[in-house]
């Protein structure tokens, strides 16, 4: 008995220490009581990830969250997708393109071409803050995490930097640790689209890669946000929560009353 006590001491401490974070950066000030339009302030003929759908929710007094991509030239698109096909109804991966070539790109068939990250900073001018997620494509997580925080160097806004990949994360901690970055997550074996492994689903879902990469921010899908490992991140280590995507006022209420920031869509708060 007292071997089994033991053996279970040691198991639940060595998933404590597993779900590690970091806490009390200093820059946490300036992006907290915000709420942050998902991919913009987008709908009714706006289309995602649009200058128009930033330069809406930037006058209506919101954060953003945005995707950035990295093109061929070394440059930074900002889409959802390395697909062009949803967007913009083109065979094309955005990685093969060329700055020049983003313009040849309309969205949702309107008259908004795909945006360079650059842009979306001009605009800002750091008067809300962003949260920028990286996407990786082809294992280039470093290419692209190096070339976000080169151009990030001279932005003077708040923001943070967020991943699903958890390499991203480590390059952070390595390379810029005087960044804010985020691990987002979900319970990866409640969703159809995750071909991950089941024992990389495992450590994702329980966070158990935190010890490696210190996040700052655990940002969960909201469906999501009871999972156990939430719990333990944001009460035992102290992270902040961030939580998508908000559809509705009553998840909205409910994600700021349990001092979760708020990524929301569809419906403005």
């Amino acid at each position: 008995m007292i071997a089994i006590i033991l053996i279970l001491i040691f198991t639940v401490g060595l998933y404590l220490i597993s779900t590690m974070c970091r806490k009390g950066h200093k820059g946490w000030s300036a992006l907290r009581g915000w709420s942050y339009a998902h991919r913009g302030l987008h709908g009714n003929g706006i289309p995602e990830n649009s200058m128009r759908a930033f330069r809406r929710a930037k006058d209506a007094g919101f954060g953003i969250e945005l995707d950035i991509h990295l093109l061929a030239d070394g440059n930074l698109a900002v889409i959802h997708d390395s697909s062009l096909m949803r967007t913009a109804n083109a065979d094309v991966i955005v990685e093969d393109l060329t700055t020049q070539q983003l313009d040849d790109y309309y969205l949702e068939n309107t008259l908004e071409t795909i945006p360079q990250f650059s842009q979306v900073l001009q605009l800002f001018n750091g008067e809300a803050p962003l949260i920028v997620e990286l996407k990786v494509y082809q294992n280039n997580y470093a290419q692209l995490c190096e070339a976000a925080c080169n151009m990030l160097d001279n932005y003077k806004g708040a923001y943070c930097l967020e991943s699903f990949d958890p390499r991203c994360i480590c390059w952070l901690r390595k390379n810029r640790p005087d960044m804010i970055r985020g691990q987002l997550s979900e319970n990866y074996f409640k969703t159809d689209k995750c071909t991950l492994p089941w024992y990389l689903k495992f450590l994702l879902t329980w966070q158990m890669i935190n010890f490696l990469t210190l996040p700052d921010f655990v940002a969960y899908r909201y469906s999501d946000r009871k999972h156990i490992s939430n719990f333990v991140a944001r009460k035992i280590w102290s992270a902040q929560g961030v939580t998508w995507t908000i559809k509705d006022n009553k998840q909205y209420e409910t994600a700021v009353a349990n001092d979760w920031i708020p990524i929301f869509e569809g419906f403005i708060p």
